[in-house]
This record gives structure tokens, sequence and C-alpha cells, in this order.
């Protein structure tokens, strides 16, 4: 049974006060996802339960699978049909996903994979708020692979991400990671769902090439390959493995075939980062301190913002709503303006170390860190600065 319901506005919009989880679900069910599998952990179960109830009602499937391992692969299983599919989880789950992860990564599989962070390492505290999964996002499946995450700060945000990485998981044929952490995913605010007339969705490119031309990662239109779903009526067939493969999608370990596919793999993603890389400002203009920030904790820097420029204190906000591919040229312009540089996470200091490999030498950047499970507040920031 859920505990919300969305009512429409005048113009037809679905309106509500929901979780951020029940808003991340909402925002899926709207960009069409058809496929969810998951396993039950804390704290993004609300996911889980609000798809369970209504993907039925729009003709999707929902599953309950025996573990996170099995999840990942069942969603690319549903993904290489032609569905829209998302799995939901939180650290120890988002740990057991990550072979699978590399999986989708050398098959060019889309699919949107939420991590609701909480403390850890292990079991950590499960109910508590942390955003120590970051570099894991990253790099926590094993080799060389591009990959894009999204991490919002609000509900309505996490509704609005949710729906622009699973554009861009279509769009670019990747797999896409929405990061969130535990206060975002629990705390209850007011969503407006873009009416479908409103929505820009974008779905994988089909092929136009006869099945006897086909290839499952064809390079003659792009670095993006046209994809054909498995069961695809028009009798398209193709080969897809974990081995380093060729266009046709069988094993190869020659070199004029393996590096031009790493290669595109990353060019597709940072060639368009443009398209990809998403930030806010505020007050940067005419900053003497700068707070960089991602996910819940940029709610914390702008109140410690409008509290210090009430007490003189000239401070801007960054708040880096694509976490990968690093934002680097825009830190790199604040920071030779800013000299006086503060990377506030609620983790011992993971993002920092980006923040100061672009900065490339400029401004004086310290690290304002949390890692007990307690959200930090404007006041604390505040102490920092001074």
């Amino acid at each position: 049974m859920l505990f919300y319901k969305l009512y429409k506005d005048k113009d037809g919009r679905k309106v509500g006060f929901v979780q951020g989880n029940e808003a991340c679900a909402e925002a899926a069910l709207a960009a069409g996802v058809r496929f969810f599998a998951g396993y039950p952990i804390t704290p993004s179960s609300e996911i889980a339960q609000v798809l369970a109830e209504k993907l039925p009602m729009y003709g999707g499937r929902f599953i309950q699978m025996e573990d996170e391992i099995a999840a990942m692969a069942a969603i690319i299983g549903a993904s290489m049909t032609g569905v829209k599919t998302l799995t939901a989880t939180s650290g120890p789950g988002f740990s057991l996903k990550q072979e699978n992860i590399g999986y989708a990564c050398m098959n060019e599989v889309p699919c949107l994979i939420v991590n609701v962070q909480r403390a850890g390492p292990s079991t950590g505290l499960p109910t508590q708020v942390s955003q120590g999964d970051v570099m894991q996002t990253r790099w926590g499946t094993h080799g060389d692979h591009p990959i894009v995450v999204y991490s919002p700060c609000s509900v309505e945000e996490t509704a609005e991400l949710t729906i622009t990485a699973i554009n861009t998981s279509e769009k670019y044929r990747t797999p896409v990671i929405l990061l969130m952490d535990e206060t975002v995913a629990h705390m209850r605010e007011k969503i407006t769902l873009p009416h479908e007339s409103e929505m820009k969705l974008f779905n994988r490119t089909r092929a136009t090439v006869e099945p006897s031309d086909f290839r499952s990662f064809d390079t003659r239109f792009g670095d993006v390959p046209p994809f054909e779903p498995y069961g695809n009526e028009k009798g398209y067939r193709f080969h897809i493995t974990g081995l380093n493969h060729d266009e046709n999608g069988f094993p190869t370990s020659r070199q004029d075939e393996v590096v031009p596919y790493m290669d595109r793999i990353h060019r597709k993603i940072y060639n368009n980062l443009d398209d990809i890389i998403k930030v806010k400002e505020w007050n940067t203009d005419d900053a003497d301190f700068l707070l960089i920030a991602f996910g819940t904790t940029v709610r914390t820097c702008l109140g410690a913002m409008e509290k210090g420029r009430k007490k003189g204190l000239k401070i801007g906000v960054l708040q880096l709503i694509t976490v990968w591919p690093f934002a680097d040229k825009v830190v790199a312009r604040l920071a030779k303006k800013i000299e006086n540089i503060f990377v506030v996470e609620l983790n011992m200091g993971q993002i920092i170390n980006e923040v100061s490999r672009a900065a490339a030498g400029h401004g004086k950047i310290k690290g304002i860190n949390k890692y007990d499970g307690v959200f930090i507040t404007p006041d604390e920031i505040l102490t920092h600065l001074k």
C-alpha cells in the first residue's frame, strides 16, 4: 500500500507531496521504464515498493530477484529486448552489482542503476546518510570504462534527473547511475511531473540496414551503434559477450579491433560533455569563498551561503549535478578567480581529489567532511570558513 497520491493540476500535470524514492519511481514510469528487478535494501526499498504496485498498471514487469547480482543481470537481459529498465539498491548491494555493471559497459546496454547511499563500509549504518560511494560509482567495476553519474539535491531534482538519466542512457547506449543519498531518498517535498506533451524522451536508435548487413556494434553511423532487440520482428541477429569484441559482437584480441573499440566507448561520452555535464552556480561572480558539493549537502551549502552573506562573508556555491564525467572546465574557471575553496562531503574526502586535479594549482582547497551518519549543518560549514 502506497502512502501518497498524485493529483493533476489545472494543466494536467501530476503533482504530489512525496519522498525522493517515490519521486524516482514515478519519474521512471513517466520516462517509459517498464521493467524493474531488484532486491530489498534500506534506504532504497520504497522505489521497489512503488514499482511493484504500479508497473503492472503500465503494462510493465516487476521481479524481486534472489540477490543484487541477479537483479543487475536481469535488467541487462530485459534491456536487450528493447525495454527501458531500472534497478535500485544501496551500498552492499551496489558492491554486488559491479561485475555486471562492467558487462553492461562492455556491451553498451542502456539501463539505470539507482544507488541510495548509506554509511559504510560493509553493513555500516543502514538507516543513516553518507556520500561514501562517489568514487565507487566511477571505478567500482574493473577496467577502463566510461560512466555517467547524476546526483540530485532535492526531491524535485530527483524526479528531473531520473528522466535525464534514462534519456542519457538511451541516447548514448550506456548504463547510467543515479547517485542519491538517504536524506534525499526519505525527505518529502512537492513535485510536479511534466505533462507527456512536455517531455522529450529519447529511445535508442534502431538499425536502418538490412538484416543481412547488420552488425551488433556497427560504427558506420557514428560512435553510438544502432540497436536491435532480442526477438525483433525483422530477423536481425547479433552476438554479445563480456569479452572484447569486434563489430559483429564476437570475441577478439586483435589490437586493431580492441583499441578502436575502447576508444569509441569513451569517445561517445567525452565528445558530448556539453550535453552530459550539468552544474548550478550561486553567487560565484563576487565570491571570496566557494563551496563545492553534490547531492543533499548542496542544501546545507546554500543555507551556509545565505547565513554567511548576512554576516558579510561572500560565499558562492557550485553544485555538481553531474558527478561523472567530472566538470573539469567549470572547476578550473572558478578556481582561477576564487582563492578559498571548500569541498563539502559526507565522507572522509573523495571528490576533493578531483577538485584539486581540475584546479591545477589554483586556489586553496580544503575539505569539510562528516562521516558519522549525521547530516552536516550550515553552522558547521561557517565554523570551518571562519
